[in-house]
């Protein structure tokens, strides 16, 4: 475990001395606080926001002002973690000037250190204009969400030889084009392993094997927030979906039997 405030450079000196990197997601000022005083490595601002915390069935109808308002949130409670910050979908699509107007809105307004973004060789040119000025960019290759439509389906990728080396290609083009950090979702572990070897930056894995850099999984599935989402590659550390129902139905209990509050409990 490294101590202080986590930078770019943290990052780069623990892939090389071969300390796994920690990454979860965080929306909201308390759970950052929770995972900061843990010494997370990595909190991502994740703009699977639009699933856990909006109730969307996909990414795509987040939106940057959105992203900045839980961005603000997490940054008001962070010491030492890194923050990254997903450019939602339709932010970066259009042309390389507007991606790089919303990557410096983002982060002026939120003060986080870098922005993520889903795509390979075709957005290289978009992350190089990002990177030139300045700000740093976390890659995202696999299972790319914000493009669940193209794909059809949340099913594991790159599972074809020719699949397997586009993506190996994709992975040297977003590290050649000077992203930080790559996220690898959903593919074959062997794959991961190989591409993980491969590349000087940190890969950080989701679904992607134990060969990977690090690993990053949404908090509200650690903490098994929704009983009903239950990937192979999720491991729930805690039901608090169990827990927090139990709370609140005895809270309603002792409300209707007028348990609560006692005479402790008043002024």
């Amino acid at each position: 475990m490294t101590s202080g405030k986590k930078t770019i450079k943290t990052l780069f000196q623990m892939k090389q001395n071969g300390q796994p990197i920690s990454m979860l997601t965080a929306y909201d000022y308390t759970f950052a606080r929770i995972l900061d005083a843990a010494a997370i490595d990595i909190i991502l601002v994740g703009d699977s926001l639009s699933n856990v915390f909006q109730g969307n069935e996909t990414t795509l109808p987040v939106t940057l002002e959105e992203m900045i308002y839980h961005g603000k949130a997490v940054m008001k409670a962070v010491k030492q973690a890194f923050v990254v910050i997903d450019l939602p979908f339709g932010t970066y699509q259009v042309n390389d000037s507007e991606a790089l107007r919303n990557a410096i809105q983002l982060l002026k307004n939120t003060n986080a250190q870098a922005v993520k973004l889903e795509g390979g060789q075709e957005i290289s040119h978009t992350i190089t204009k990002i990177v030139q000025s300045g700000i740093p960019v976390m890659g995202h290759l696999g299972l790319t969400p914000q493009s669940i439509h193209q794909l059809g389906s949340y099913e594991l990728q790159a599972t074809s030889q020719e699949a397997k080396e586009q993506l190996k290609a994709d992975a040297v083009a977003l590290e050649r084009a000077g992203c930080f950090a790559i996220i690898l979702e959903k593919i074959p572990a062997d794959l991961a392993t190989e591409i993980a070897s491969s590349l000087s930056i940190p890969v950080i894995g989701i679904g992607a094997g134990n060969g990977c850099d690090g690993q990053v999984l949404v908090i509200n599935d650690l903490l098994g927030l929704d009983e009903s989402f239950k990937p192979k590659f999720v491991r729930n550390y805690l039901n608090l979906n169990a827990s927090i129902l139990e709370a609140v139905q005895l809270y309603i209990k002792d409300v209707k039997t007028k348990k609560f509050p006692n005479s402790n409990e008043s002024y």
